[in-house]
């Protein structure tokens, strides 16, 4: 692969960087809310330990910033894949790379809420 055709690639993946980032913060403040919302509906009637207080929103928040490091880090080796395994320069893979990395991405902070109805599944129904 040419130097030019490496810089538009990073181009190309650079533009999209935007897009990742903003997607990954809705989807934690979403995910978020939901884990709220859904642990005082389930968890909180049975287990009044169940809190979010300013300290499980610090802590949340600081784990959520290293999780959207880690996001990135992943992001950043797309590019990579993008190069090594697109012998063609197909964009339709490159595309395909870019919107399953994404969706998957912002599947991963719902598990967390996920685990709330789990959990009053498993303890409380």
């Amino acid at each position: 692969m040419e130097n030019s055709e490496k810089k538009n690639l990073r181009k190309w993946w650079l533009n999209r960087r935007i897009k990742y980032n903003v997607g990954l913060l809705i989807s934690g403040f979403v995910s978020f809310n939901l884990y709220w919302f859904l642990g005082e509906l389930l968890i909180f009637p049975y287990d009044d330990s169940f809190e979010v207080t300013l300290f499980t929103m610090s802590f949340q928040f600081v784990g959520y910033f290293f999780f959207t490091l880690i996001a990135n880090i992943f992001y950043f080796l797309g590019y990579f894949v993008d190069v090594f395994f697109n012998k063609n320069s197909s964009e339709k893979f490159r595309t395909n790379l870019f919107n399953s990395g994404f969706v998957f991405s912002l599947f991963i902070p719902f598990i967390v809420p996920i685990l709330i109805v789990v959990r009053y599944f498993v303890e409380y129904y």
